[in-house]
């Protein structure tokens, strides 16, 4: 314990000196000379370097940058060897693949009509004939073994063109005096092209696993002229069991067909409009290889309706019903046609698409679907199988309980507008008769009246609009402006009925005689129905879909998907929007959104419905009106207006954009427009000119929907008043954001 003291002190002790050294030596004494001192430490003297100690490069400056940068270099180059390599590892493992393949939505795919595909088959049927090795006939055929006829359709699929379906083939004849040849194996026949030669199974082997077929003789059945004959073999041709395996032989590579379209597909779309034409251009743009069938009901490619009730009737070229070919108000021309025959490829050839493709086929109907076995049956009994499904039916036209219990001579007096082939009746019979009846003053009803006025300006036609409304297109606008619109339509050269309806309809000197529920009779020539559309929900029942008990249409939800992997868009589709709630709507704009919509989702997107789409109607070249969100007359509504100019018009704007249809001409507006001078908001006036100027539908105090009269492309304008939920102690503002005075 002394010890420990003791060198606690001497640390002590020696601490304090150094302290007081340090002391002293700021305060000037020489730490050398105390430490010397008291220590006999003397440390070493530090001498400061100068530049002639310092390392001396070797070689100038310019070797030694030299030496570095190819050092530099080197490691460089090493980097970009091990990246070139693991690219070529992944890329040779699969990892990742690259598309040299041309692109498929610019490349044109050539379309084989059905005369050329009838023509290569009956070259391969040909081929194949000369290509047969006779056999011995059987010397003794009543030592063969019993002869099977089995019925051509168990045997070859026969394929069908779209014009006439051969649902049952008859049986062959199988004469006594006609040597029959022994097929020893026998093979599935795959169909070739369009036609493939019918084969005749004489004998089975083994026989016990064929279904016993009595052979009698019977008289063979008519077979429609779109299927070709198949010529019997002559003595010195080989017979029909050869002729079989070299079938075989020749499709044994071929795609499994079921008719004239592939048994299954990766995307199939119900309906050939204008849903489905966006969503196969949605599909394509984020699937480039997918291969996509369409089938609809009518006999022509996807098409654009609005022009049938608009700019069609516009010309006076008696060819148009045949060109299907129309000027836009900017002069351009165009077809009424989304797509060429030359963009769609053969549905025969579409599984065997490298790169995809789309697929029509016309003539036919689905009738009932199979969700869980992903199976579409069509009107003539055949399946197909699928991954996706859109339903895209859109709807039927209505008509009226007193044309629809009418005689039949009353009825081929009659026409409900929607589609070209009505079109086209219309407008011939426009240019024979002297007297046309349109019912209905909505949309549909109120184009046609104007389109139908003048021409009665220029051919004596009188043209009758019947509708019970107060005014034309009573239940979308105010009734002040709905009053408006009719004195404009009664300017075309029409002359309107309102609040009246049809109650009967008889033919006399054939003529229509309709009896309204005034006590008056109108005498007509023909008569167009235009009252609206029912969803086409001819699928629901037989495949097991909802349809909604309020709006109509397949209940779908937010994603426009009905059940799994189907979805539904256009007219049929009753949609919830996150904005708006529940809704179904039967425009144009709505089924390209829509379509393009339920495209995105089947490719696995998965976007809510919250894009507001727009319509748009003209009444003829000089009035015309934008629409967006829930237009009904019974909402409350206020609205501003202004004096209209001569570029106020839909001809106008068409011909200032450059555009054709102001649908597409939206995307390019602005967002907002400057605040410049007020318009008030106030009561409609008696006698004002409503030239151009805002609607505002109000539920419960919030804007739910807009008619922009003759405002155009400020869509976009009115969609962000929609979005944010403006009230109406702010429309004030709003109405500022059109430029009404410019």
């Amino acid at each position: 314990m002394y010890r420990c003291r003791q060198i606690v002190s001497q640390c002590s002790s020696t601490l304090k000196s150094n302290l007081g050294h340090g002391r002293q030596r700021y305060a000037g004494e020489s730490t050398t000379k105390r430490f010397g001192s008291d220590h006999g430490y003397n440390p070493p003297a530090i001498k400061p370097a100068t530049l002639s100690e310092m390392p001396t490069p070797k070689g100038s400056w310019a070797t030694a940058h030299s030496r570095q940068q190819a050092k530099y270099n080197m490691h460089l180059a090493a980097g970009l060897g091990f990246t070139a390599f693991t690219f070529f590892v992944g890329y040779q493992s699969g990892c990742f693949y690259l598309n040299y393949g041309p692109d498929i939505m610019q490349t044109k795919v050539s379309v084989l009509t059905h005369e050329q595909v009838r023509e290569q088959a009956a070259a391969a049927a040909a081929a194949a004939a000369q290509a047969v090795v006779a056999e011995e006939p059987v010397s003794e055929p009543e030592a063969a073994a019993p002869a099977v006829v089995e019925v051509i359709e168990e045997v070859v699929p026969v394929v069908v063109a779209e014009e006439a379906a051969v649902e049952e083939v008859a049986p062959a004849v199988v004469e006594e005096a006609v040597p029959v040849a022994v097929v020893e194996e026998v093979a599935p026949v795959a169909v070739v092209e369009e036609v493939a030669p019918v084969a005749i199974i004489e004998e089975v082997a083994p026989v016990a696993e064929a279904a016993p077929v009595v052979v009698e003789e019977v008289a063979p059945a008519a077979v429609p002229e779109t299927v070709d004959a198949v010529p019997e073999p002559s003595g010195n041709e080989s017979g029909p069991s050869d002729q079989s395996e070299a079938v075989v032989a020749a499709a044994a590579a071929s795609v499994a067909v079921v008719g004239d379209f592939p048994e299954h597909v990766p995307y199939l779309l119900i309906g050939a409009g204008t849903s489905s034409f966006a969503a196969f251009r949605a599909i394509k743009s984020r699937d480039p290889k997918a291969k996509v069938l369409v089938i609809g009901e009518e006999s022509h490619l996807p098409y654009m309706r609005p022009p049938l009730s608009k700019e069609l009737w516009f010309s006076e070229d008696p060819e148009v019903p045949n060109k299907l070919r129309f000027k836009q108000w900017n002069g351009k021309e165009r077809s009424l046609f989304f797509e060429q025959d030359e963009f769609y490829c053969n549905p025969v050839e579409l599984s065997g698409k490298e790169n995809g493709g789309v697929a029509v086929v016309r003539g036919h109907r689905v009738v009932k679907l199979d969700i869980v076995g992903r199976k579409a049956e069509l009107d003539d009994g055949r399946t197909i199988t699928y991954d996706k499904c859109l339903i895209a039916t859109g709807g039927k036209p209505k008509s009226l309980p007193s044309l629809s219990s009418a005689p039949q001579d009353v009825q081929e007096h009659v026409t409900l507008f929607r589609n070209i082939d009505d079109f086209r009746r219309l407008e011939s019979v426009s240019r024979q008769v002297k007297s046309i009846t349109i019912i209905g003053g909505g949309f549909l009803g109120s184009e046609l009246a104007c389109a139908l006025g003048r021409r009665a300006k220029s051919n004596g036609l009188e043209v009758l609009q019947v509708f019970p409304e107060d005014g034309n297109m009573g239940r979308v606008l105010p009734k002040y402006l709905s009053q408006w619109t009719t004195e404009k339509v009664k300017a075309e050269g029409v002359q309107v009925l309102p609040k009246t309806q049809v109650e009967g309809a008889t033919l006399e000197d054939n003529k229509v005689v309709l009896t309204l529920n005034n006590g008056e009779k109108i005498k007509t020539d023909h008569v167009v129905v235009a009252v609206g559309l029912d969803a086409n929900t001819d699928l629901a029942v037989a495949s097991g879909l909802e349809i909604d008990s309020n709006f109509g249409g397949y209940r779908v939800n937010a994603e426009l998907e009905a059940r799994s992997n189907v979805w539904v868009a256009g007219d049929a589709a009753c949609f919830y929007d996150i904005k708006l709630g529940r809704r179904r709507v039967e425009h144009h704009d709505h089924a390209v959104v829509s379509g393009r919509l339920a495209g995105e989702n089947m490719t696995g997107a998965g976007k809510p419905y919250w894009h507001q789409s727009m319509f748009w109607s003209d009444l003829g070249p000089n009035v015309g009106y934008e629409a967006i969100g829930i237009v009904d007359s019974s909402l409350e509504t206020m609205a501003v207006f202004a004096k209209s100019t001569a570029a106020d018009t839909p001809k106008a704007v068409v011909e200032a954009t450059g555009e054709g249809v102001r649908s597409e001409t939206e995307n390019a507006a602005p967002e907002q427009s400057s605040l410049k001078e007020s318009s008030k908001l106030h009561a409609p006036i008696e006698g004002e000119d409503y030239g151009k100027g805002i609607v505002f539908y109000t539920r419960n105090d919030v804007v739910v929907g807009m008619v922009l009269w003759n405002v155009f492309n400020k869509i976009p304008v009115a969609r962000r008043i929609l979005k944010e939920g403006l009230t109406t102690d702010k429309l004030a503002e709003a109405a500022k954001l059109f430029d009404l005075h410019e």
